[in-house]
């Protein structure tokens, strides 16, 4: 996403109205984040999810072992039904902390951007609605 992508619907004014821009990320990183804001997403800083940060970790890494059960089972030759369960366990317990985690967006930088003005309103809860648009699709 190009700058200019980003201006034009709104998530580069909404993250930069809660959170300063962030770094380049390391090239040498196996891990691969995709977000909209990409030039203005935090690598660091005060995030709506930070007092539960712990929490949302330990949960992370159920769901982690929810899916490596997954790898097991097929390489097992489990039943599908049985497999089937836990696929729909993992994507639940994915779902919750997705709905979590926007919970917290809401309370934090949503609130955050009140304070801010309109603009910094709009663009946060234009970002917020495609969060939720995304979450539906899946």
């Amino acid at each position: 996403m190009t700058t200019t992508d980003a201006d034009t619907n709104g998530s580069t004014a909404a993250a930069a109205a809660c959170h300063p821009p962030q770094p380049a990320p390391d090239p040498r990183s196996d891990v691969q984040t995709v977000t909209d804001n990409a030039e203005t997403s935090p690598a660091a800083g005060v995030h709506g999810y930070a007092k539960q940060k712990d929490a949302h970790i330990k949960r992370l890494r159920r769901i982690e072992g929810q899916i490596r059960g997954l790898q097991r089972m097929l390489e097992e030759d489990v039943y599908c039904i049985d497999i089937l369960t836990q696929v729909s366990a993992s994507t639940k317990g994915l779902q919750s902390f997705g709905l979590q985690l926007l919970e917290e967006h809401l309370r934090h930088c949503v609130a955050d951007a009140a304070v801010k003005g309109p603009e910094a309103i709009d663009a946060k809860v234009q970002e917020a609605t495609k969060a939720i648009e995304r979450m539906l699709r899946t």
